[in-house]
């Protein structure tokens, strides 16, 4: 039985993890190393119990930090895993310093390295993320790309070889999570809510939280809108918005601060607003495939479909374009399945094993 060692620090990570996990497991001996990026209960923990992922064998408990050190740090028990499992293949996710500090350690030791969402671009170096995803791009070796303008921006770039296009693994996880978030979830009533009554808004990037004038003038336009809005703070946000003096006039406003949710619970809150503002690219994602219109709070963003296709409009943190979005913005198209059919992780699985036996046969 071969073994499979999967990266993971952050909650969109937790959720790809899931299909694929039970996929892996049916055939190979998979171990879990949860860096501890995300380390709130809310966002870890609760995510693994709700999504039946197996408890991680490794929890390396890095926590926050600047991007170097935490970083780092990664690097260092990463590595000290993969020399004490020695693992066939390493599996990485997405764009956070947990997928680098992964593909980094892997590809120095010679472990091969898979990419889960690869392809991915903004164009925005100054986007911590977007380093991230370039770098472990041109680590890996295997890519499995999530949509065709994924396997262009590769090609681009000069990488062909083990590129795959498998759809979205996130819509795997919603299909799969869907109908036990409706049958399970009590956020609506707990939060006094009917359907199509409220607007969902999550801020986390560093350009948004870190940048004073970007948080303020979000902020300060939501607040003047009088929408109703439910607002998850993230642990970094809440943070700033303390430092920046604007806890208050939120409190003050239509805005309903909470409490980070587990992903079922956010799951059936998206599914039921009215719009989603966001500057998350994993949420702007949720929201094209539940059909539900998006104000992504950044200029740029890596899910392009979903503007092309009229379900998603970048307003940044211009004042005027939030005000003119939420009043105005109403998709009229219809959406397309650019992200696949919900079966992304057995077609990861089986290119995997075909990896795998074609190394076995070149070994012997």
């Amino acid at each position: 039985m071969t073994k499979i060692l999967s990266i993971v620090g952050a909650r969109p990570q937790f959720i790809k993890l899931a299909p694929l996990q039970d996929e892996l497991s049916k055939q190979h001996e998979s171990i879990i190393l949860h860096t501890g990026q995300h380390y709130d209960t809310e966002m870890s923990q609760l995510l693994f119990d709700q999504l039946h992922i197996p408890s991680p064998d490794y929890n390396l408990g890095i926590g926050s930090g600047s991007q170097g050190t935490q970083t780092g740090k990664m690097l260092e028990g990463i590595e000290s895993a993969l020399l004490k499992e020695e693992p066939d293949i390493v599996i990485v996710f997405g764009d956070t310093n947990s997928t680098i500090a992964g593909s980094l350690a892997a590809t120095k030791l010679h472990i091969p390295v898979v990419h889960v969402e690869a392809g991915l671009r903004s164009f925005n170096r100054r986007m911590p993320e977007e380093i991230n995803r370039v770098l472990t791009d041109h680590c890996s070796d295997i890519l499995f790309a999530p949509t065709v303008s994924a396997v262009t921006n590769l090609e681009k770039e000069g990488i062909t070889e083990n590129v795959h296009n498998v759809g979205d693994i996130m819509y795997d996880a919603i299909i799969r999570n869907l109908p036990i978030a409706k049958a399970t979830s009590t956020i609506l009533d707990n939060l006094g809510l009917s359907q199509g009554s409220y607007d969902v808004l999550t801020i986390h990037r560093q350009e948004n939280t870190d940048e004073r004038n970007n948080l303020v003038n979000i902020i300060e336009t939501l607040v003047k809108s009088e929408e109703k809005i439910i607002f998850p703070v993230h642990p970094r946000t809440i943070k700033y918005l303390h430092e920046y003096g604007l806890s208050d006039k939120v409190r003050d406003s239509f805005i309903k601060m909470i409490r980070p949710l587990g992903y079922l619970d956010f799951l059936h809150l998206v599914a039921n607003a009215n719009k989603i503002l966001t500057d998350s690219g994993g949420v702007q994602k949720e929201a094209y495939l539940l059909e539900k219109p998006c104000i992504t709070l950044r200029n740029e963003t890596e899910w392009v479909e979903t503007v092309e296709d009229g379900w998603n409009i970048l307003v940044g943190s211009n004042q005027e374009h939030i005000i003119s979005a939420m009043e105005h913005f109403c998709p009229s198209g219809q959406t397309k399945n650019h992200y696949g059919y919900g079966d992304s992780a057995k077609k990861i699985v089986t290119v995997i094993d075909n990896y795998l036996t074609k190394s076995l046969i070149r070994e012997n």
